[in-house]
């Protein structure tokens, strides 16, 4: 069974590339790009859907994913002679490699294409193929590419044999899908879009915001969804993957079909939400998800208990259906050095569920939720992910702006600068008086 979201390594070795390889030394020293293998990020492997519990404390896991799109045949030139670009050409149209037979994904290449020196963008595609490839194999180990290629099939095996209820499901349908206030919101135009969708939003404590979301009827068609699914994998004895390493119940929905359903439901929607509230924590940069399903009830998940999860920005909808209790507590966002580190009374915040409504909020907020004393709860959970913010935190030396506690102790070390500065100006003072 795979437990690594291969998409979001992608990207992190995506990012990792394009920052060793813009370096004229790179060039220097490896004129031949096919020569030695340079293990780069080869502690990323990441479990999927993995939440972070509070304590211990672990560091929150590096992971990414990419978009792309592009076509004929040449030699791969030397790379003594062309280096890639620190910053991708966003107005070219690159090819698309899905007709490929690939050891890396398609999407990978369109991504990087990109990022190509301006005398390769226009060359044969196969020219422009192998280029990467031998760029992309020095930094994936053949062990990578095996599992992610059992993972693309441990997928395309439930594709293949599950048949779906709804198949209006796994296509973006707005309209339906989206209550009447969220769709208006986002359908504003360009110059009011940030107002409009703030207009919608309520902030009932510092970072956590809530907004009507999903239809009554779509919530009732993707509960029913999971339990066909569920009913298939008891009959067929198939053995899935579960959410996350905390919660033992409820599915994966990009594993059954819907990566391109939820794809769009954070380009087109998450995304920006995420630019308005949560630019600390990579704001429209979002490129990877981790879309899922959790079940409470008495035969089910109980609790869940304190903890922070693997995201930037987490989305938290609840579809139904009756049940009391499961309210989830907040308790304030801390980076991974403070994850443990005392709350503060204004930091305490309790939320209820209501079936439609959603709660968004910073994955490293830190939170849980109450037992479900009575009843089925079942909520559909969007774990959004920035590889650009990840990539550049790990350059940050100092204070994480998004941290409580970091925010407290950058404000300790200047009330005290401060002090200390008095101090040097009332003594100087007083020797040019004596």
């Amino acid at each position: 069974m795979m437990t690594l979201e291969f998409c979001w390594k992608r990207n992190l070795l995506l990012l990792s590339i394009i920052y060793r390889i813009t370096s004229p030394n790179f060039y220097q020293q490896n004129s031949q790009i096919s020569n030695p293998k340079i293990s780069l990020h080869s502690s990323m492997a990441v479990e999927r859907g993995k939440d972070s519990p509070l304590s211990p404390t672990s560091p929150a896991a590096h992971v990414v994913v990419t978009n792309g799109n592009g076509t004929g045949a040449g030699l791969a030139p030397s790379n003594a002679n062309y280096r890639l670009r620190l910053n991708p050409n966003q107005d070219h149209r690159a090819d698309n490699y899905d007709d490929l037979g690939m050891e890396f994904t398609p999407l990978l290449f369109s991504s990087l294409e990109r990022y190509l020196p301006p005398n390769l963008l226009d060359v044969h595609r196969d020219t422009k193929y192998k280029y990467m490839r031998d760029i992309l194999r020095r930094y994936s180990t053949e062990g990578d590419r095996t599992r992610e290629q059992k993972h693309k099939e441990y997928r395309q095996k439930i594709v293949s044999n599950y048949q779906p209820l709804y198949r209006e499901l796994y296509t973006m349908n707005p309209s339906m899908f989206f209550v009447q206030s969220f769709l208006k919101a986002f359908n504003a135009n360009e110059k009011n879009k940030d107002e409009s969708i703030k207009s919608i939003m309520s902030e009932p404590a510092p970072g956590v915001y809530t907004f009507d979301m999903l239809q009554p009827r779509f919530c009732e068609m993707l509960l029913s969804e999971v339990e066909n699914f569920e009913k298939w994998v008891h009959e067929t004895k198939f053995r899935i993957m579960r959410p996350n390493t905390m919660n033992k119940f409820g599915a994966v929905l990009d594993d059954f079909g819907m990566q391109g359903t939820l794809d769009k439901l954070m380009e087109d929607f998450i995304r920006h939400i995420s630019k308005i509230f949560f630019p600390d924590v990579g704001g429209y940069s979002l490129d990877s998800h981790h879309g899922f399903v959790v079940e409470y009830g008495m035969d089910r998940d109980v609790e869940l208990g304190f903890h922070v999860d693997d995201s930037e920005v987490t989305l938290n909808v609840c579809l139904g259906k009756q049940f009391s209790g499961g309210e989830l507590f907040f308790r304030g966002v801390r980076c991974e050095k403070h994850v443990n580190s005392e709350t503060r009374p204004e930091e305490i915040f309790d939320y209820s569920h209501a079936p439609g409504r959603a709660i968004i909020h910073r994955g490293r907020h830190r939170h849980g939720a109450r037992a479900t004393t009575s009843g089925h709860r079942i909520n559909l959970l969007l774990w959004c992910r920035s590889s650009v913010f990840r990539e550049l935190k790990k350059h940050k030396k100092e204070f994480i702006n998004f941290c409580g506690e970091c925010k407290r102790e950058k404000k300790g070390r200047l009330l005290h600068s401060v002090a200390e500065r008095k101090k040097e100006l009332l003594v100087g003072e007083g020797d040019v008086a004596s």
